[in-house]
């Protein structure tokens, strides 16, 4: 096998777990942020510290490193450029037109409710107040209204009444990635479950899906996942075939972690789409699959084998945030405590810097298939919480 060039553009966890797992296959990895040690960078074999927005800056790397894969793993990126790069032959994962479509909710949005005639809540979009305001009165309330472009929740929220909708526009407004200031406004889903469905593109072989992964989120950002989620089989089967239909028309080849609304009164609803791992699907890091997502996805976009798929354990996953802000030197007392448990393991991701409430780490528990998921869950949120961060001085 041909050791490759990556240009990873982000580098926070899931790029660090990403790296790690493209260097046991041997490749060379060049870690990119805007802030300097990010996670991924201390794991890679080079780094450059850069305004991914800034489209000349994007390309001065590409231009610098010469590299035959670009790894996208944020939302705040010259996008457009990508199209560049992947004329010039450079392999961009899962495709330029993928992560240009998925890094704007309008642009996944449409493809999925208008194209391709998936089950979408009803929505709409606005650039002002006024239209928002306006957009409300057709949604109704609950709505839910976020940013076109954010991740990890930011700027999103669920608004009960008019009195909270300037509130959550100027939420929106500040949680924006980039510079699109504009909304998405949705129906509020009285859903029964939330699942993420990992599901993997490969360049010479079938599409595969991982066991699907149940999530619990706060203000759109993840806390708490498990895997596997128990679901109707005839929902599994139908988001399987949305994750198929909408990650083919994207094209390209990698892991996607394709979101859905499941209720038991109406069926089966296309929420989101993330065209790289997804941050639920982090659970996998403890073994629950023969191969981690990360792992998975190394293998798709380097074009190796990927003869199955299989639910080795069951496991959940509990995050561990931050208390404090503006530590840049931090210690965490009760990993030694969370460890002396049996079936768990941590990974702490080696942030340089805090802010309350931002992700340092993840807690992981797992057991024998069948194991009793709830028991699981609550096990892992419990060591969770005993993990608390504090700052040091150095």
């Amino acid at each position: 096998m041909k050791t490759k060039k990556i240009l990873l553009l982000g580098s926070g966890e899931l790029g660090k777990e990403f790296t790690i797992a493209a260097k046991r296959l041997g490749q060379y990895v060049i870690a990119c942020d805007n802030y300097p040690q990010a996670p991924a960078m201390q794991v890679a074999d080079e780094s450059e510290v850069f305004r991914m927005l800034d489209g000349e800056a994007l390309m001065s790397v590409v231009r610098k490193y010469q590299p035959d894969i670009i790894v996208p793993e944020i939302e705040a990126i010259r996008t457009e450029k990508l199209y560049d790069c992947e004329k010039a032959g450079i392999q961009v994962v899962p495709s330029a037109r993928a992560v240009n479509y998925t890094m704007n909710r309008k642009a996944i949005r449409d493809l999925a409710a208008k194209e391709l005639g998936l089950k979408t809540a009803k929505y709409f979009y606005a650039s002002s107040y006024e239209e928002l305001e306006q957009h409300s009165k057709e949604i109704g309330f609950p709505c839910v209204i976020k940013p076109l472009m954010s991740s990890s929740g930011k700027g999103q929220s669920v608004v009960k009444s008019p009195d909270e909708l300037h509130k959550a526009w100027q939420y929106a407004c500040e949680g924006s990635r980039g510079d699109l200031m504009e909304v998405i406004i949705e129906e509020f889903i009285h859903f029964d479950q939330e699942i993420t469905l990992l599901t993997v593109t490969q360049k010479n072989g079938p599409t595969l899906f991982c066991p699907p992964i149940g999530h619990v989120q706060k203000s759109g950002d993840y806390r708490e996942s498990f895997q596997p989620a128990v679901i109707d089989p005839a929902f599994l089967a139908e988001a399987q075939h949305m994750a198929d239909k909408v990650t083919h028309a994207l094209t390209g080849a990698g892991i996607w972690g394709v979101e859905f609304f499941l209720s038991h009164k109406d069926g089966v609803y296309f929420s989101e789409l993330s065209p790289r791992p997804h941050d639920t699907g982090m659970v996998t890091l403890g073994g629950t699959q023969n191969l981690n997502e990360f792992e998975l996805h190394a293998r798709a976009v380097l074009g190796l084998p990927i003869p199955s798929i299989d639910q080795d354990k069951y496991g959940a996953s509990a995050v561990i945030l931050s208390p404090i802000a503006g530590a840049d030197h931090l210690e965490y007392p009760g990993v030694e405590a969370a460890l002396a448990e049996p079936h768990t393991d941590i990974r702490i991701f080696g942030k340089p810097a805090t802010r309350v409430g931002r992700r340092l780490g993840v807690m992981l528990c797992y057991g024998a298939v069948g194991s009793d998921i709830d028991s699981l869950r609550t096990k892992c949120k419990t060591l969770a919480a005993k993990v608390a961060p504090q700052a040091v001085d150095k």
